[in-house]
């Protein structure tokens, strides 16, 4: 999500209101000018070496493209483990992550531009036309408008823009006639039904064929969007207009930039993540730079670089302003509530974030985008990927990873800045990860949990639009693109727009409405658009000397603290304030202090909400202290060798596969199947695991039967066809109220749809060898130099080979979209998955990795415990007893914090706010 790289630099920062035409808008871009510069932190990568990690993109590419064309298409998505392509309404429900998709064959023209700039000119052709013939936006289905503007519009003006690129070179596209232009406006008058509000902001999702609120379009009805669904969408419709003369698309996107920028908190002006369509009151409160806000800022910014328009500028500099004074805690990026900025709304941090050192770049503030980055290369390093979300201390706090590209992006802009091939071996790591971790046979599957290694039947469409792009481009010298890239604005799905439409079809009167809000610091504007002369001035070590001193800070056993600490009150002699975590309901002292909070004064009433953001994350952690990590089912036999890696349950009774070997050995089916009793095929799981189904018996039972056979390990799997991770929460398998210290032999549980996969495996291959571990495990490097193909095209036939054909529905995703996830933050959590007759379920949520147990902050120099967050939630079987719920948290203090419950339901929204 960011700006394209390239650029004609100039000699000296942009002014704030420069004069606009053509070239400036490439002048704006002038930080990229510093591509000359080579800084000395790191040695220099041979052009060797950039040319075979760029090949290695390339052919990592027709591997994920290959696969999605040859088993996927003209489905939306493809399903890698699966092998097959997601359509809408014949897989389970994801919930908002499937407004994505519109049965338009997503995935192919999200890659259009991808394939241009990969120099991919005749599948770039072969794939318009495709596109022409086949893709259908009159459908019956609701998407999300968000969505279908970056993705589907953005990538048709992609490939339009390079389609007539292409046409003016003379070689190839001579046929074409702007027919994707024709498709981009259909589809552009399609979506604006959805700015049918009084406020002018869109509504989130709308009808393909319907539209908004008719019977048939079964939307319309929403009344909260997120600022980022609302305030992206300038970019895609004023090029629209642009380029067909139709001007209502770009006062539409307009008017809704206009109306979020007339809301913003006049006092901080910051922004806040939802907001009501029709009222234009702020939904949640709190403001930060990840999830539903990111492309907002972003657009502001890229809006002026692509249309001139110089009060987006001014907007986007107050905004930054306040984001530099409130949010930014370098080297983290913190959320904070609008009203109150200097209270910190939440403890941890989203991967969405990822994209702001990129955008940092373009604005021209080079050192907290090294120190963000950096911090995040630091969380990628430690556990192969950047979780979903992580806690300030960089412990998991969501698990997943949909392969986001966001690091990548920001990798490339900083390496354009500087030229420190520092940021070439940050590339050369990501590619690595993801050949090693996230490549199966057919595609690059999502991952599931980053600290199982496990897997996600997932590929969205954007790792195919910006993540290739991203990641060539960073190993790649201007002879190796056949355009010249710098002429182009990098959408936030990176697509590809020229920049010279700020100077055609300008029908939209500009009208400066900025400055009459707010008095704007000129000093905010210097770093604009720098060159490399301002920022490298006589030092080439300057982005490794910013780095250095972070280069730990993951691994410190007491990081910085989470909380803003009053460093004068302290200096001054005065109390800390009272912590939840020594608050004893006993002591006078303590309960006076609480009466107190938010009746003195502004301090007071911020040690008040700090008191209580602190209470329920203590409670949070009380409850969930003995609870285990989900564990993993790697199978390691021939065509998969270690590739596939599936969530699994774990078992209270056994050995803890955290601190014992984990388990290697091929599976068998046992008989009887439910492992009631004594087996009556013990040579066939006699030194195997042994496969049993759940039911009809407690599940200490069944691992007593398989061991007694000779098993060397159980893998129970869920009798309730279809259940799958991604609409039930994880089982941790209790024993049967007896001691089980008998059982020596590791037991996992998977759901239907994971056991599937095993048993389709078995089905197709006959032999079928698994490990049970904590987490995935490295892959047999010979095996992976026999599975390696010699040429891309044995790539694409040998993937095809390897997959195995799996004839069920799988579907292992339980994320929403992080960008309408904002709409949904009060949705309730999942019901229990039913139970056997014989033994019942009690909630249970995932921990992170046994090595990260305790979390801890600096506060005057001493590390202690805080809130060990966590992702999902499991369940666990026990024996004969009533459903138990351990999710009820408990607020002994109610009556004297009676003044303080609108707070205190503002912090459990975010304790259960999902991306």
């Amino acid at each position: 999500m960011s700006e394209a790289g390239g650029g004609r630099g100039s000699a000296s920062p942009v002014p704030q209101r420069a004069p606009w035409n053509l070239v400036a808008a490439a002048a704006a871009l002038c930080l990229v000018a510093a591509t000359s510069v080579c800084t000395a932190g790191a040695a220099p990568m041979s052009r060797e070496e950039k040319q075979r990690l760029g090949n290695q993109v390339l052919e990592m590419f027709d591997h994920a493209y290959g696969n999605y064309m040859e088993h996927a298409y003209p489905a939306d998505e493809l399903m890698p483990l699966t092998c097959r392509g997601r359509v809408r309404g014949q897989e389970p429900s994801r919930g908002d992550v499937d407004d994505a998709l519109g049965k338009f064959s997503l995935t192919l023209i999200d890659s259009l531009d991808t394939l241009v700039v990969l120099n991919k000119t005749k599948e770039f052709e072969d794939a318009v036309r495709k596109v022409l013939r086949d893709v259908n936006l009159d459908n019956d289905v609701v998407v999300s408008v968000f969505e279908t503007n970056i993705r589907v519009l953005g990538g048709l003006l992609g490939g339009h823009s390079l389609a007539i690129m292409l046409k003016d070179k003379g070689e190839y596209m001579q046929w074409y006639n702007d027919e994707l232009l024709q498709m981009a406006k259909q589809l552009g008058y399609k979506l604006l039904p959805a700015f049918n509000t009084t406020s002018g902001l869109p509504y989130p999702r709308i009808n393909l064929k319907f539209g908004i609120r008719k019977p048939e379009a079964r939307t319309g009805t929403e009344t909260d969007t997120c600022t980022a669904c609302a305030g992206t969408l300038i970019l895609e419709f004023a090029a629209l207009s642009r380029f067909t003369g139709a001007t209502v698309f770009e006062e539409y996107a307009r008017k809704a930039l206009d109306f979020l920028w007339e809301k913003r908190q006049r006092s901080s002006n910051l922004v806040g993540v939802t907001i009501n369509i029709h009222t234009g009151d702020w939904v949640r409160k709190d403001s930060g730079v990840g999830a539903g806000i990111d492309s907002y800022y972003e657009y502001l910014l890229k809006a002026y670089v692509l249309l001139g328009d110089d009060s987006f500028l001014e907007r986007f500099n107050t905004h930054y302003d306040a984001i530099m004074r409130y949010i930014s805690q370098p080297p983290l990026l913190l959320d904070v509530h609008i009203h109150k900025p200097m209270l910190n709304a939440r403890t941890w941090m989203d991967a969405l974030l990822a994209f702001f050192p990129g955008l940092q770049v373009l604005k021209g503030d080079i050192r907290p985008a090294i120190e963000t980055h950096e911090m995040l290369y630091q969380v990628i390093k430690k556990h192969n990927f950047l979780p979903e979300a992580f806690t300030t201390d960089f412990r998991v706090h969501w698990a997943q990873h949909p392969l986001r590209p966001e690091f990548a992006e920001s990798t490339y802009f900083l390496y354009k800045a500087t030229g420190d091939p520092y940021y070439l071996e940050v590339g050369k790591t990501l590619i690595e990860n993801l050949n090693k971790y996230a490549r199966v046979p057919c595609g690059f599957a999502a991952m599931k949990d980053v600290r199982t290694g496990s897997h996600e039947d997932r590929m969205d469409s954007f790792f195919l639009a910006e993540m290739f792009k991203y990641l060539y481009l960073l190993f790649a010298d201007k002879e190796d693109i056949i355009f010249d890239i710098e002429d182009y604005i990098f959408t936030t799905e990176a697509h590809l727009l020229p920049l010279w439409l700020s100077t055609t079809n300008q029908s939209i009167a500009k009208k400066n409405t900025t400055s009459e809000y707010t008095e704007l610091d000129d000093s905010n504007f210097d770093w604009t658009c720098p060159n490399t002369q301002i920022l490298f001035p006589n030092d080439p070590l300057y982005a490794q000397s910013i780095r250095e001193p972070l280069k730990n800070v993951v691994d410190k056993s007491c990081p910085r603290g989470i909380i803003r600490v009053r460093e004068e009150s302290f200096r001054s002699g005065a109390k800390p304030p009272l912590r939840a975590r020594d608050f004893m309901a006993t002591n006078p002292e303590h309960l006076e202090i609480l009466k107190k909070m938010g009746a003195a004064s502004s301090i007071d009433a911020e040690d008040g909400l700090r008191f209580m953001q602190e209470m329920i994350e203590l409670s949070s952690q009380q409850q969930k202290e003995q609870q285990l990590p989900p564990r993993a089912v790697q199978i390691v036999s021939h065509p998969f060798f270690g590739r596939v890696v599936l969530t699994a349950g774990p078992a209270q009774f056994g050995p803890d596969l955290s601190k014992h070997k984990e388990t290697r050995g091929f599976v068998a089916s046992s008989k009887p199947y439910n492992g009631c009793s004594e087996l009556t095929n013990p040579e066939a799981v006699m030194g195997k695991i042994a496969l049993i189904q759940r039911g009809q018996c407690m599940f200490a039972e069944k691992a007593r039967n398989i061991q007694n056979a000779g098993a060397i390990g159980g893998i129970v799997i869920d009798d309730n066809e279809g259940s799958s991770s991604d609409t039930a929460p994880l089982f941790q398998m209790a024993g049967d109220g007896k001691d089980t210290d008998d059982i020596k032999i590791p037991m996992l549980f998977l759901f239907s749809k994971e056991g599937s996969i095993i048993l389709d495996a078995i089905r197709e291959y006959e032999e079928v060898e698994v490990l049970l571990s904590d987490k995935a495990k490295d892959r047999d490097p010979e095996m992976e130099n026999e599975e390696q193909p010699s040429s891309e095209n044995d790539s694409q036939s040998q993937g095809a080979e390897q997959v195995m054909s799996v004839p069920q529905a799988v579907d292992l995703v339980d994320h929403e979209s992080p960008e309408e996830s904002a709409l949904n933050s009060d949705t309730e959590p999942l019901s229990p998955a039913d139970t056997d007759d014989a033994a019942s379920v009690s909630p249970s949520e995932q921990t992170s990795d046994p090595a990260e147990n305790h979390e801890t902050t600096s506060v005057n120099g001493e590390c202690t415990d805080l809130d060990n967050r966590l992702q999902e939630q499991s369940e666990t079987e026990e024996d004969s007893t009533p459903n138990v719920s351990w999710g009820k948290k408990v607020q002994p203090i109610d009556s004297i914090l009676a003044d303080w419950n609108e707070d205190i339901e503002a912090f459990e929204m975010m304790e259960k706010d999902e991306l």
